[in-house]
């Protein structure tokens, strides 16, 4: 085996050995699971968390495109079965010679968020569990190409989970519904666009502190928040890592890439004005 391939190799054996093996009594939280999709679990009365997301999008049809959003979000449970979350975001972008977007280097802030969940069906004593979820944003830089807006954009989101086997496996699905009203300062143009579409993703648990998996993305992008015009579709995958750092910390990493897509009117294989080539997101939380 090359030397650079047994020390990568050592060098992860190691990063695993280190990390702290905790026992758990209870099954598996789906709360914080995954990267791109949610689970069904919301937390139990009287929970805090301080949370950081960090979201990084690569590749567009042509020239360099690089975009990072990075949230900063509290979450807490004031009634059972149910979940706050607000929180406020930074934008940056680095933009050369992509077709359709302006070139921009910058870094602003962004805008704020409020995401609430109810959970209707715990898993626990149903056969799977559902959690109605609803994210409001309102942008000042537009996420995909960094112009200044005044954006509005609500998530619905139904999501389902179940564990296949018992502290050990669990699967999910989501169904998304994300309609957004846009207007451009710089011209006055006003517009409006959704997406809709299906996420399955699946956990499996190799240690007690460390699950694995993955995340499969559907989505389609249309003209008018009543799916007026079909614009574009993308298909998402990629790998999902969880990690109960300690009691209190957690970590989730994952990252997806466009395995297929296609704009409308087109035969090609990807839909790179719609959406992006490389998608990663990394998740840091902590109770207090």
């Amino acid at each position: 085996m090359p030397l650079r391939a047994r020390t990568f190799r050592a060098t992860i054996l190691c990063i695993f050995a280190l990390l702290p093996a905790r026992a758990h009594a209870d099954g598996i939280d789906t709360e914080h699971l995954f990267g791109f999709m949610i689970g069904t679990d919301v937390g139990n009365v009287g929970e805090r968390e301080f949370q950081s997301q960090t979201t990084g999008r690569f590749g567009k049809d042509g020239g360099k495109y690089r975009a990072a959003n990075q949230e900063f979000e509290l979450e807490f449970v004031p009634v059972r079965n149910f979940r706050v979350e607000v929180g406020s975001a930074f934008a940056a972008h680095d933009i050369r010679g992509v077709p359709d977007l302006e070139d921009r280097r910058q870094l602003a802030w962004q805008g704020v968020s409020v995401d609430l969940r109810y959970r209707f069906l715990d898993r626990e004593s149903a056969p799977f569990g559902l959690t109605f979820a609803v994210e409001s944003e309102l942008h000042r830089i537009d996420e995909m190409s960094g112009a200044t807006v005044r954006n509005f954009e609500t998530e619905f989101r139904l999501a389902f989970d179940r564990e296949l086997i018992p502290n050990h496996m669990v699967v999910a699905l989501n169904l998304i519904y994300q309609p957004e009203w846009t207007r451009v300062l710089a011209t006055g143009a006003a517009e409006q666009e959704a997406t809709i579409g299906a996420a399955l993703g699946a956990m499996w648990r190799i240690r007690p502190d460390i699950l694995v998996g993955g995340e499969a993305r559907y989505l389609r992008k249309y003209d008018g928040i009543g799916l007026d015009e079909f614009s574009g579709q993308a298909f998402f995958v990629g790998p999902t890592a969880y990690f109960q750092l300690s009691e209190r910390s957690r970590l989730t990493a994952a990252w997806s890439v466009q395995a297929w897509g296609r704009p409308a009117g087109s035969r090609a294989a990807l839909d790179l004005g719609n959406f992006e080539r490389h998608q990663a997101r990394l998740v840091f939380g902590i109770n207090f």
